[in-house]
């Protein structure tokens, strides 16, 4: 028996039906990821399996006795509560006595003891202190201090209080919700790594395709009100799904050929309808009631961005310079760097590096308290801010992109207004809806719509890709790509930094800022680790950047290389050996990668998962070192 069943479920707002007769079954230990686009119902799905929303139809059934947790997608605004406070309210009679007595043994009056007896034999009852020392364990598991108030958490911290929160409980299955939204990418490597140890069911929402391929067994598709499964990996179900595409046309097309060869026939002269086939009439009659029923797939995003005139060469040139706060926080230091007009700059960093404070100095926002930041000429920016803050929520789509306007001017096309609207998939009845009651896709592509219509020769883009999903995404990627200008992205989207980005410059909290050839994946094969990565091995020596000379070619940090000299037979003869131990460390680190990447490595025994995570660590920093004393022996051969 399924472990969850959704049978013929049908739920409709209005005139518009999100699920029409959809069903679905999910196994134990099954990882299911639910994809469709902005609008289509995910979230409300979810909230259906949750039992907080109650479908027109259908039946939704979870196995008698099992348990479902749900991780919120958004976190608290300001919860004064401990974690150990929160955790424990995933038993809400148990968890409140267990607050309260903690409070109680704090105080010393009488009142105070009386009290804390009554609560300690009730604890008793309910078996309350077993379930404390499993609050305590999962705490101390997640790293999490327990009397640490979670307002006073940085986002991936919070999101860890909440997801033992969810799996205290020892859930049977686990709905998750944009779990990666707003999380720096060691959170979100934290939460896969703290996800494939679950065993349980997992029925989640997401548009970060690196963390798809990472979690999900399966596929889940909400199209048009029903739900397709395809039981088959990221990749493969991409190109299933586009051969399903093709054939949907294929089938519409000859359908609505023969319907418009039977539409031709039935409007014959009057000899022809005496003798027609009366069961021919009803076929057509049912053909245009299918076609009538037929619910076309919506249409695809399709937007331009609006050039302004071209910047001068270079965009920002900074030399020695730095950004301190006066209580001596010191931001940024030591920087030097080059952005030329064309480059593509993607930040990276934990939360709280400084990467927004960069972004302002780099765009004349901030001045620095120590050396030069050189601004070029002629620079138009685009800001795109994803708290969403230049959409008043009060007014709907229209008057916040119109301003007063009736048409817009893009790219020397005169558009109107809602025509432009609907080329970000806003129908004419959508545009003209408060925002307020948008979903978060939506608040995102009304954005996007702003940004784009105004010029620019500058973007810039603080996580533009938190909600948007997938078709969006990939729109956006190939619109930046072919943007004449220069773009700066904050994001933690790992496969959007690969495709768009030219260049990645990494914060690691200390104020040096390093810049690298490339998106993410060539920053880590280039050496680049997170802050938390490296704790455990020797610390490399300080680097400083330099500025890169010409557009095509974005210089590395590099360490100082030794003078040169002539190589002696020795140190000829390990440069010789060095090429065939790169190879063999090439081989091992792909091998591990493989295992890693296999849809059932983190079902494994979590001692065997942990230290093949470290040995691939390892090969990686042995890689790299071997790599560094392979060039420098080189540079001293060729000199």
């Amino acid at each position: 028996m399924p472990l969850l069943t959704l049978d013929g479920v049908s739920l409709a707002f209005g005139m518009h039906p999100l699920l029409d007769n959809a069903s679905l079954n999910i196994e134990s230990g099954e990882r299911v990821c639910l994809l469709g686009r902005n609008g289509e119902g995910k979230s409300t799905l979810l909230k259906i399996v949750a039992d907080e929303v109650t479908p027109d139809g259908g039946v939704v059934r979870l196995e008698e006795g099992a348990v479902l947790s749900v991780l919120p997608q958004n976190l608290p605004a300001e919860d004064t509560r401990t974690a150990y406070e929160v955790v424990a309210g995933a038993f809400p009679e148990t968890g409140a006595l267990l607050a309260e007595f903690h409070t109680l043994s704090q105080a010393a009056d009488e009142t105070s003891l009386e009290r804390m007896m009554k609560v300690q034999e009730r604890l008793e009852a309910l078996d309350g202190w077993r379930l404390d020392q499993k609050v305590g364990a999962i705490l101390a598991q997640y790293g999490v201090d327990p009397d640490q108030r979670l307002n006073t958490l940085s986002g991936g911290w919070q999101r860890r209080v909440l997801l033992a929160r969810a799996l205290v409980a020892e859930p049977d299955i686990l709905l998750l919700d944009e779990p990666t939204n707003h999380l720096d990418v060691p959170a979100i490597a934290w939460l896969e790594e703290a996800l494939g140890q679950f065993r349980g069911a997992i029925l989640f929402v997401s548009h970060d395709r690196a963390f798809i391929r990472k979690i999900a067994t399966r596929i889940v598709e909400l199209d048009r009100g029903k739900l397709v499964s395809f039981a088959a990996s990221y990749d493969r179900y991409l190109e299933l799904k586009e051969k399903a595409l093709e054939e949907e046309e294929r089938q519409n097309a000859l359908f609505d050929k023969r319907l418009k060869q039977e539409e031709a026939w039935i409007r014959q002269g009057i000899k022809a309808r005496r003798t027609r086939n009366m069961g021919r009439v009803r076929a057509l009659k049912a053909m245009r009631e299918e076609h009538r029923q037929r619910r076309e797939r919506g249409g695809t995003a399709s937007f331009a961005i609006e050039d302004a005139a071209r910047s001068g060469k270079l965009v920002v040139e900074a030399l020695e310079a730095g950004f301190s706060y006066p209580d001596g926080r010191n931001i940024i230091r030591d920087m030097n760097l080059a952005v030329l007009r064309g480059d593509k700059i993607g930040l990276v960093g934990e939360n709280g590096t400084g990467k927004t404070t960069l972004v302002r100095l780099l765009l004349g926002d901030l001045k620095p308290t120590e050396g030069v930041i050189r601004l070029g000429t002629n620079l138009e920016v685009a800001y795109f801010d994803q708290l969403r803050g230049e959409l008043d929520l009060t007014r709907n789509a229209l008057d916040n992109l119109a301003e007063g306007r009736e048409f817009i001017e893009i790219n020397g096309q005169s558009k109107h207004v809602l025509g432009y609207l609907q080329e970000f998939l806003f129908t004419p009845e959508r545009a003209r809806s408060p925002v307020r009651v948008f979903s978060g896709g939506e608040r995102a592509r009304l954005l996007l719509a702003k940004l784009f219509s105004k010029p620019a020769n500058i973007l810039v883009l603080d996580e533009p890709t938190n909600d948007l999903d997938v078709e969006t995404l990939e729109l956006l990627e190939a619109r930046l790509v072919e943007f004449s200008g220069t773009v700066i992205v904050i994001s933690h989207d790992r496969e959007f930094l690969d495709n768009v980005v030219t260049d990645t410059i990494f914060l690691d909290g200390s104020g040096r800022v390093r810049e690298y050839v490339g998106g993410y994946s060539d920053w880590r094969r280039q050496g680049g680790r997170f802050p938390a990565e490296t704790a455990a091995s020797k610390p490399a020596k300080a680097e400083k950047s330099v500025k890169k000379a010409e557009p095509s070619v974005a210089v590395q940090a590099e360490k100082p290389r030794p003078k040169a000299s002539k190589l002696s037979y020795k140190l000829k003869l390990e440069l010789e050996q060095l090429p065939g131990q790169i190879e063999q460390l090439e081989t091992e680190v792909a091998g591990l990668q493989e295992k890693i990447s296999a849809p059932d490595f983190y079902n494994g025994v979590p001692g065997e998962v942990a230290a093949t995570l470290d040995a691939l660590s390892q090969k990686e920093i042995e890689l790299e070192q071997v790599i560094e004393r392979w060039m420098e022996l080189e540079e001293q051969a060729g000199q």
